[in-house]
């Protein structure tokens, strides 16, 4: 399933791989199709142009709309929508608490209510891995709750004890599902789910308690949430030597360029975020140069691609220029090129990374770009 090929320091070079999609080649960046599509117009064909080997989409939103039962009738996740590759599905906890103030917890799970309808709805452990199992990706994530920040001691460690005893019903309902005749990916992984908040003593606590249940991978949750990037970094770094070294680690929902390339240094795997599409839906684009706002003035008869260092589609046919009055005129097309190319700039960047560890240079690579790619180009 995982194997590390080498390492530099802690950084680590590996592959994975799971019932769809061949071997997939690691650090990865994780393409975002929250509801079975990115945002900006972008489909599954187009994270194959991308470079995109993972794509990653959402439980409660798609328990929502258009319903797992309907998504398992049309025969899972992957034929939905047209995707051969890996899919992974998170499990609900992070949008769960994103409804802080339509919610109540308790010990068998969360109670919540629609943001769509208000219309209430029950989830907990047993019922994110059945909505995951009818969507049949390839990586479930466990149940769990991602804590505010900053949160007090006390809750923090009652939540993160409630996350592992919740940990042990997913796994249990888990093997279950994928022992059924009609499961539609029997195959399917289970990857565990670190919390603890910004405790260190906490967050070793709970890996040590977590990886006791052997889980197939494993993720550190409840970061980038507001907290400084060094209280991030110092976290990971508390955390990693309790993590399985054979087992791929999974950072979620991080983050900028320099955040991954620093993750990876701390031996991590794999990432995902909404950054790339987000930032390009609002005209921000990403290069080795540094940051683009295309928005700019200066723009309007710029007859240069994005990046004259890019291969991505989008720079390779279309100028400045042209993408700043796609985004003036409000053209529905400039949210899609721009999404287009930030989305083939971090899988890029992964590669980079990738190359970088098969070479032994990834010191001098994280020394060169961690700390200017976010800078205006």
């Amino acid at each position: 399933m995982f194997r590390v090929l080498k390492t530099e320091g802690r950084a680590r070079r590996g592959e994975f791989s799971c019932a769809h999609g061949g071997v997939v080649q690691t650090p990865v960046f994780m393409n975002v199709g929250t509801q079975g599509a990115i945002k900006g117009g972008v489909s599954a064909h187009d994270l194959k142009e991308v470079g995109c080997q993972i794509e990653l989409s959402n439980t409660y939103h798609l328990h929502l709309r258009p319903g797992d039962q309907i998504v398992r009738q049309m025969g899972g996740l992957h034929k939905f929508m047209d995707w051969d590759g890996p899919i992974l599905t998170d499990s609900g906890g992070f949008q769960v608490f994103s409804l802080a103030s339509l919610r109540k917890i308790r010990e068998e799970g969360v109670t919540f209510a629609s943001h769509i309808d208000g219309r209430k709805i029950f989830m907990g452990p047993e019922e994110s891995m059945r909505i995951q199992s009818n969507l049949g990706s390839d990586i479930a994530m466990a149940f769990d709750e991602c804590v505010e920040n900053p949160a007090t001691y006390e809750y923090a460690k009652a939540s993160c004890e409630r996350t592992a005893r919740w940990l042990e019903r997913c796994k249990a309902e888990h093997e279950r599902l994928n022992s059924l005749p009609d499961t539609v990916n029997p195959g399917q992984m289970l990857f565990g789910i670190n919390q603890g908040a910004t405790f260190p003593d906490l967050r070793v606590w709970h890996m040590k308690e977590i990886a006791k249940l052997d889980c197939d991978g494993y993720a550190i949750g409840g970061l980038a949430v507001g907290e400084p990037a060094e209280v991030m970094y110092e976290i990971i770094e508390a955390v990693e030597p309790h993590m399985p070294a054979d087992r791929p680690r999974y950072l979620m929902g991080v983050g900028t360029p320099s955040n991954i390339i620093e993750a990876v240094a701390r031996g991590v795997d794999f990432f995902d975020c909404v950054m790339p599409s987000r930032n390009g839906r609002h005209g921000k684009l990403f290069t080795w140069e540094g940051t683009v706002n295309i928005l700019n003035e200066k723009y309007a008869t710029d007859p240069r691609p994005i990046s004259e260092s890019c291969g991505c589609p989008v720079c390779r046919r279309f100028s400045r220029a042209y993408l700043r009055h796609l985004f003036k005129a409000d053209e529905v097309l400039a949210l899609r090129l721009a999404v287009l190319h930030n989305l083939w700039f971090y899988n890029e960047l992964a590669a980079h990374i990738r190359q970088a560890l098969d070479e032994g240079t990834f010191a001098d690579f994280r020394a060169r770009y961690s700390g200017n790619l976010e800078k205006r180009a």
